[in-house]
């Protein structure tokens, strides 16, 4: 074996550990402490709901159930950030995001339909 002289070594510190409260609902057969304001940031962050169980060691049920009101809230805040993230670049002369925002917002679309051209054309078995 070599003498590895060159290799700087270092120490790894011991680790630190503390106790700290947590102000939370308990939910669960095993009495998890999960705060509501904690769930809420997960949704609006994007993630599932069952990322979310996975994160605090519950069951998904039993989150959607303790928790319907702070998932839908989440969510819903998600949508309005990315909408306004849409608009603002739409605003800003992005062309494909103004398209896409006139055919989803407004109804627009390329090829506009005129009720009368669109009509059929009459039947008449008179030869």
């Amino acid at each position: 074996m070599e003498d590895n002289n060159d290799i700087p070594t270092t120490k790894r510190k011991t680790r630190k550990t503390a106790t700290i409260e947590v102000e939370g609902v308990v939910v669960g057969r095993d009495k998890k402490v999960v705060p509501p304001r904690d769930v809420e940031r997960l949704a609006q962050m994007g993630c599932k709901d069952s990322e979310i169980a996975d994160w605090f060691g519950v069951d998904e049920n039993t989150l959607r159930y303790n928790f319907s009101v702070e998932l839908l809230k989440g969510k819903l805040a998600l949508n309005q950030s990315l909408r306004q993230a849409q608009i603002r670049l739409a605003l800003s002369g992005n062309a494909t995001m103004l398209i896409w925002l006139g055919k989803n917002i407004l109804g627009q679309s390329e090829s506009p339909l005129d009720s009368e051209a669109n009509a059929p054309l009459p039947w008449s078995d008179d030869e």
